[in-house]
């Protein structure tokens, strides 16, 4: 059967309608009725997932071809901030951009509308395709929270896309790392700071000191660290009794991150001691890392369909964390895509409209693929 051309004016159509409705993490409500809405209409069997005051949206379609192995495809529903009451965007031409007031939301309604794109061609063809599961989550630019929120026994699928990259479409993330986080919480003893200040222990003190000797920023290629938030203090002429100091670290290699978090532990508790001030330290791991070959069967499908849309693939690995980084845990050999968003997270933030084109048709032939005997 020869390519099935994806539907330019109507991809668009479907990412700025997507980009009007504000939705930032937990407040996915109006986003999530309208692609429930959507995916019925594809003939998608729709399950809402519900979490705390969201939920994510699981769809199901039977394929008819016998053997194909079943495909998730998913995005995030969520944007960061600001978002105001409404985006401001411009169409000009081939890009579709922020005003600079807001973000657009290309992180990750592009993913969403390229998925809903592909979906539609699959329904209008007719075209046989094997099943097909789309997941869509919440929050998950509040540390993934929609994904852990997901009950996995009932997702059939084993391989997955990820429409959550960033970068001109035929990025293949083959890895992303580990991220732990932790709270230090640096407690001294108060005092009146024009009066006895001798007789406190200043925390905010014995803190910056312990950030100024802590490692941080780019560690190696693989690893980084970061101190990104410090309060404490309550007045000008009180000795600061509390201080807290955030920070994260990341890497692709596990035994290297382990090292950087002990050596930072450890330089922060000997400081303590000698500033003569209590230190508690809290970690969380917000997600694991992953690690795909790039001649893995799965990755080579991918490529394989990339280059079927004309497009010239490239390998990257992303320093930042996805739902993919969750599926992975779960037993899903999930691939993140690039969509085409640029300067996510900024009020610089644009999207060429060839790449909503482009990120649909690559869709479209994985799915294509999927339903050849070839791979099943």
């Amino acid at each position: 059967m020869s390519i099935t051309h994806i539907n330019e004016k109507r991809v668009i159509e479907t990412f700025i309608e997507l980009v009007k409705i504000p939705s930032p993490s937990f407040g996915e409500q109006v986003v999530g009725r309208r692609l429930i809405e959507i995916l019925q209409k594809l003939s998608f069997e729709v399950e809402t997932l519900e979490f705390k005051d969201t939920f994510n949206i699981l769809g199901r379609k039977k394929g008819r071809i016998d053997g194909a192995l079943p495909l998730l495809l998913s995005a995030h529903m969520d944007t960061v901030e600001p978002t105001k009451a409404n985006i401001k965007y411009n169409h000009n031409g081939g890009i579709i951009a922020t005003l600079g007031d807001t973000i657009l939301g290309a992180d990750d309604k592009s993913g969403i509308a390229e998925i809903i794109e592909a979906l539609t061609v699959l329904n209008e063809t007719g075209e046989p395709h094997g099943d097909i599961e789309v997941l869509f989550t919440s929050a998950e630019e509040k540390g993934l929270q929609g994904a852990k929120h997901v009950n996995y026994d009932m997702i059939k699928s084993r391989h997955a896309l990820v429409l959550d990259s960033s970068g001109p479409v035929g990025r293949i993330v083959l890895a992303a790392p580990t991220h732990i986080t932790y709270r230090m919480t640096v407690t001294g003893r108060a005092a009146h700071a024009g009066i006895e200040p001798e007789k406190g222990t200043s925390s905010i003190t014995a803190a910056a000191k312990i950030i100024s000797s802590i490692i941080d920023g780019r560690i190696n290629a693989e690893t980084t660290a970061n101190v990104g938030l410090i309060r404490g203090g309550t007045a000008t002429n009180i000795v600061p009794v509390e201080t807290i100091v955030e920070g994260e670290f990341r890497s692709f290699n596990i035994d290297t991150l382990n090292k950087i978090k002990d050596a930072t532990f450890d330089t922060a508790k000997n400081i303590a001691r000698k500033k003569q001030v209590k230190l508690t330290i809290q970690q969380q791991q917000q997600y694991p890392g992953y690690y795909n070959k790039q001649d893995a069967p799965f990755v080579c499908l991918i490529n394989g369909a990339i280059e079927r849309s004309n497009i010239t693939p490239a390998y990257i690995r992303s320093g930042g964390g996805s739902d993919a980084n969750i599926f992975n845990q779960h037993g899903i050999i999930a691939i993140p895509l690039s969509t085409g968003m640029q300067k996510p997270h900024t009020t610089e933030e644009h999207i060429y409209t060839n790449d909503l084109t482009k990120g649909s048709l690559v869709i479209l032939e994985v799915l294509r693929a999927l339903g050849s005997s070839a791979f099943a």
